[in-house]
C-alpha cells in the first residue's frame, strides 16, 4: 500500500514537474523527447543576458562626462569646434583642476571629448584650426579714419574763426565728430562682440566720457582760473575766451581712433591663434597677459606720436602725461565693453569724471567761511605740479584700476571664444 502511495505521489510529482517544464518552455508539448527540458532554457539565456543591457543606462548616468554633457548640452550642440566648448566651460567656472576630476589633463581635452560625444549631422566636421581669426574689412578701416578726418578741419576752423562764428563752428564740429566716433565704434574691432544679447550702454557712461573729454579741452585752464581767483585775475587768458582751450589732446585722441582699432584687431587675432595652440587655461592666460600689455603699450606709443604732431601743428604744449592717461583709460574701457564687461568701465569712468569735476568745486567751496581746509589738497597739488596734475592723477589711477581688471578678464579663454571674434 505504501508502494502504491509512493507511485501515486511520483506520478503527481511527475505531472507537476512536466507542467512546470511546459510553462517554462512556452506551451511546448512534452513528447518523447524527454531531454527537452534543456531546450526550454534557451529562451532563458537572452533574458539573463538582457539584464546587463538594462543596467547600462544606470552606469551611463554615473559617467561624469555624460553628466557634464547634459548640463551643458546647449553649449556643446551649438559649438562649431572644441575651442568654443572649452571657452564656454571656463566661463561656467570649469578649470583645469576641475577637468582632472573628469579624468582629463585640462579643459581643452575635456572639451574635445564633449564635442566628439555630441551627435551631429552628416556635414563634414570643421577643422580644428580656427583659421586666421578676425578679418580686416574695408568698412571699419574707413570708419576708424573718419573721426580724425573730420577733427582736423574742425580744429582749423576753430583756430581761424572768432567770436560767435567760433562757437557755431565748435557746435557743428561736436555733432559731426561725435557721429563719426559713434560710427567707428559700431563696427570693427572696437565694437561689441556678437553672441550675447546686451543692452545699449547706459547714458551715464556717455556723459562720463564727454565730461572727461571736456576736461581735457577746458579743464586745465578752468582750474587755473578758479585757483587764481577768477578769469579777471588769470595770468594766461585766451584772447577769445575766459580761459585757454587745449585742442591738441582732443585732436590727438580723435586721430588715434585708427591706431586703437588696429591694436584691438592685433589683440583679437593674436589671442585667437594662442587659443588654438594652447593646451590649458593657465597656459593661455600666461600667454595672453603680454598680448594685452603689448597692445596697450603700442597704442600709447602711437598716441604719443600723434600728439607730438598735433601739438607742433597747433603750436600748443603737448600735455603728454594727461593725454596718455586719458587715452589708456578710454582704450581699456572700450576693450572691456567690447568683450562684454560693461559694469567696471561704467563705474570707473563715472568716478573719474566726478573726481575731475570735484577739483574746482572743492576750490570754490574752500572760499566759504570756515571751509578753507576743503581746498587744501587741490591747492597743494596744483601748486606743486600745476593744473595738469589733477587729470594725470585721476585718469592714471582709473586706467590702472581698469588694467588690473582687464588682466583678470580679457586674458581668459572665454573672452576670446571663436564666436566672439569681431569682423
Amino acid at each position: 500500500m505504501s508502494g502504491g502511495a509512493g507511485r501515486t505521489t511520483g506520478e503527481r510529482g511527475g505531472t507537476t514537474m512536466s507542467a512546470r517544464v511546459d510553462g517554462a518552455a512556452g506551451d511546448t508539448p512534452a513528447g518523447p523527447d524527454a531531454p527537452g527540458p534543456a531546450e526550454p532554457e534557451a529562451p532563458e539565456t537572452p533574458r539573463t543576458s538582457a539584464r546587463p543591457a538594462k543596467a547600462t543606462p544606470r552606469r551611463g548616468t554615473a559617467d561624469p562626462v555624460k553628466t557634464l554633457l547634459h548640463q551643458h548640452r546647449d553649449l556643446c550642440e551649438r559649438a562649431v569646434d572644441a575651442l568654443e566648448i572649452a571657452a564656454g566651460l571656463e566661463a561656467h567656472g570649469v578649470t583645469d583642476r576641475t577637468a582632472a576630476r573628469f579624468r582629463h589633463r585640462d579643459v581643452f581635452s575635456l572639451a574635445e571629448e564633449l564635442y566628439a560625444r555630441v551627435p551631429r549631422d552628416d556635414d563634414p566636421q570643421p577643422p580644428a584650426d580656427p583659421g586666421p581669426g578676425p578679418r580686416i574689412r574695408a568698412d571699419w578701416v574707413l570708419r576708424t579714419l573718419l573721426p580724425g578726418a573730420l577733427a582736423a578741419p574742425a580744429a582749423a576752423g576753430l583756430l581761424l574763426t572768432h567770436g560767435q562764428a567760433r562757437l557755431l563752428v565748435g557746435l557743428g564740429a561736436l555733432l559731426l565728430v561725435g557721429g563719426a566716433v559713434a560710427a567707428a565704434l559700431r563696427r570693427g574691432p572696437l565694437a561689441t562682440r556678437p553672441g550675447t544679447a546686451l543692452r545699449q550702454p547706459a547714458l551715464g557712461t556717455h556723459a562720463a566720457v564727454l565730461c572727461l573729454l571736456a576736461h581735457a579741452l577746458l579743464g586745465d585752464g578752468f582750474l587755473g582760473a578758479v585757483i587764481s581767483g577768477g578769469p579777471d585775475d588769470a595770468p594766461t587768458l585766451a584772447p577769445d575766451g575766459p580761459w585757454p582751450v587745449a585742442l591738441a589732446p582732443i585732436l590727438a585722441l580723435l586721430l588715434s581712433c585708427a591706431p586703437a582699432a588696429w591694436c584691438a584687431h592685433l589683440l583679437a587675432a593674436a589671442a585667437h591663434r594662442r587659443l588654438a595652440g594652447s593646451r590649458g587655461l593657465e597656459d593661455f592666460t600666461a600667454a595672453a597677459r603680454p598680448l594685452l600689455l603689448g597692445t596697450l603699450a603700442l597704442y600709447l606709443a602711437a598716441l604719443a606720436a600723434v600728439l607730438a604732431v598735433s601739438g607742433a601743428v597747433l603750436r600748443e604744449p603737448p600735455a603728454l602725461a594727461q593725454t596718455l592717461a586719458l587715452g589708456a583709460l578710454l582704450l581699456l574701457a572700450r576693450l572691456l565693453t567690447a568683450y562684454h564687461h560693461r559694469h567696471a568701465p561704467a563705474v570707473v569712468l563715472g568716478s573719474a569724471a566726478a573726481a575731475e569735476l570735484a577739483a574746482p568745486a572743492l576750490v570754490l567751496t574752500g572760499r566759504l567761511p570756515g571751509c578753507g581746509f576743503v581746498a587744501v589738497p587741490v591747492q597743494r597739488l596744483v601748486d606743486a605740479w600745476g593744473p595738469a596734475a589733477v587729470p594725470v592723477l585721476v585718469c592714471g589711477a582709473a586706467a590702472v584700476a581698469l588694467l588690473v581688471h582687464a588682466l583678470r578678464t580679457l586674458t581668459r579663454a572665454s573672452a576670446h571664444a571663436p564666436t566672439g571674434a569681431a569682423e
